[in-house]
């Protein structure tokens, strides 16, 4: 599994987590009873679908291994494995957070913002 896992989420919801130390979930998080994650693979294909047209981004990248027992790999779409944290995602995991821009053709645009993950196994 991916040393790195990333989140999606808006921005105002990711100050409020700095601010706090913790993030407890978007919405949708919080109604799954887990917080969604992909892997930098999974990412973009997650904006597409889940974040379509949507400014106002942040892109955070977790360290996996910190999160521990609480963190899962379970089937979703397509059937591959996604990560899913059961538990509040503690700030001092972050490894960054990083603004996803909305590119001119609607799209959210990744140029660089993966670079520094390495290859996943």
């Amino acid at each position: 599994m991916s040393d790195v896992i990333l989140k999606i989420l808006p921005v105002d919801l990711w100050r409020a987590a700095e601010a706090a130390g913790v993030f407890h979930g978007a919405p949708v998080d919080r109604a799954d009873g887990f917080i969604h994650f992909s892997t930098a693979a999974q990412v973009e294909e997650t904006a597409l679908k889940h974040f379509a047209g949507l400014a106002n981004l942040v892109l955070v990248a977790v360290d996996a291994p910190a999160l521990g027992d609480a963190l899962t790999w379970e089937v979703s779409r397509g059937g591959a494995l996604f990560p899913h944290l059961y538990a509040p995602l503690s700030t001092a995991t972050v490894l960054w957070a990083r603004p996803l821009p909305l590119g001119p053709d609607g799209r959210h645009d990744f140029t660089g913002l993966l670079d520094d993950l390495g290859p996943e196994p």
